[in-house]
């Protein structure tokens, strides 16, 4: 309010506010003095010796048991109005009195998870999806790890079901073939049973590895993922079901390779994956822009805006940025804006340990997994 009525008589209070982030309606309201703000009491409220009246019989053993519009019948009933049922409960509301007696379950109230990537293997999104099998509600399940930075495929593997197991074991082998530093990396996921499970959780803990969490159905928490599941599912050769699970890890080995060396990503400058992951941005950078500079040589008419430039991979990449804010400097001039956040604030886990998530290791020869980065 003070920067407002500072800066607002030369810039207008209007777009101050706005470069706050401050309602009008709230900057004049606290302009006015607080006895005019004070709200009067409506004329048919009880009066305070009234209320304590009601409260003493609401807390009569008899009474103590009952809801509100029992106590109001019974009173009814003896000859007696003190009031309404709804002023019993507000009278039971004010003195902190009303709750639900029964066990509910409390929902947190989750944040937005805004995470930054400014590198390779800072940050991973992995999640998993299923494949249609060859007859009707069979399903094979494909895991996958995506840099979040260089959108490279560090780590996938196909298997016949979703189990905490396999994942722990999926992630701890991929850590190990990208060398990763305990505490340089986050791995984001969404709330399914095998991200959220206990083993997961110990495994992130030993390897010093930060997890972080969607919000429970937002699918936009996990962007990264599911856009590189909708490039699987949107390719032409994408059969409608898979004859076996070997025709799945031979589709997918085929896929995960052309989009890692061969796909030039639009969301990287139309670099491919590998180039960023592996530090070769700039090299495929330099080259396209001497192929630009011969073009633009030869026919400069044909360029009217000046020489052309290569697109560049960004420098960083956010999971739900936040929201600019405006900054101002002296004399009240305003600043360009920045991000107003922390790069790693996630929401809490609520990890749970199902039996099942421990089961024995299978055994049989058709249900070995097969990891491959």
């Amino acid at each position: 309010m003070s920067k407002v009525q500072e800066i607002g008589p030369r810039l207008g209070i209007a777009a101050t506010c706005a470069a706050l982030g401050l309602s009008r309606a709230t900057y004049y309201r606290s302009l006015r003095p607080r006895s005019e703000r004070r709200r009067r009491p409506p004329p048919r409220a009880l009066a305070p010796e009234e209320k304590a009246g009601v409260l003493a019989v609401l807390h009569e053993t008899r009474f103590a048991d009952l809801a509100p519009a029992e106590v109001y019948a019974g009173l009814l009933g003896e000859d007696r109005y003190l009031c309404s049922v709804r002023t019993m409960y507000r009278i039971l509301a004010e003195n902190a009195e009303v709750r639900e007696r029964r066990g509910q379950l409390r929902h947190p109230a989750y944040s937005v998870p805004e995470l930054l990537a400014t590198r390779p293997n800072e940050l991973w999104s992995w999640d998993i999806t299923k494949l249609l099998g060859p007859a009707k509600w069979t399903y094979y399940y494909l895991y996958t790890i995506l840099d979040v930075y260089s959108r490279y495929a560090v780590g996938w593997m196909v298997a016949y079901r979703e189990a905490a197991y396999l994942a722990e074991r999926l992630i701890a082998e991929t850590c190990r073939r990208q060398g990763i530093v305990p505490g340089s990396l986050t791995v984001h996921a969404d709330r399914g049973s095998s991200m959220t499970s206990k083993p997961v959780a110990l495994l992130l803990s030993d390897l010093g590895v930060t997890k972080s969490h969607s919000r429970p159905h937002v699918s936009n928490d996990n962007p990264y993922s599911e856009a590189q599941f909708k490039t699987l599912k949107y390719r032409p050769d994408f059969p409608a079901r898979f004859g076996s699970i070997e025709h799945a890890r031979a589709h997918c080995r085929d896929f995960f390779a052309w989009y890692n060396e061969e796909h030039h990503h639009a969301g990287l400058g139309y670099l491919r994956p590998c180039e960023v992951h592996w530090g070769l941005a700039g090299e495929v950078v330099a080259q396209r822009a001497r192929v630009l500079a011969e073009a633009y040589a030869r026919h400069p008419e044909r360029f009217p805006h000046g020489l052309p430039k290569p697109a560049k991979p960004p420098t960083e990449v956010w999971i739900n940025k936040p929201k600019a804010t405006s900054l101002f400097g002296p004399e009240g001039t305003i600043l360009a804006s920045r991000p107003d956040g922390d790069a790693h604030r996630c929401p809490r886990t609520n990890d749970r340990d199902p039996a099942r998530d421990r089961s024995t290791p299978l055994t049989r020869e058709s249900e070995r997994v097969e990891v491959v980065q």
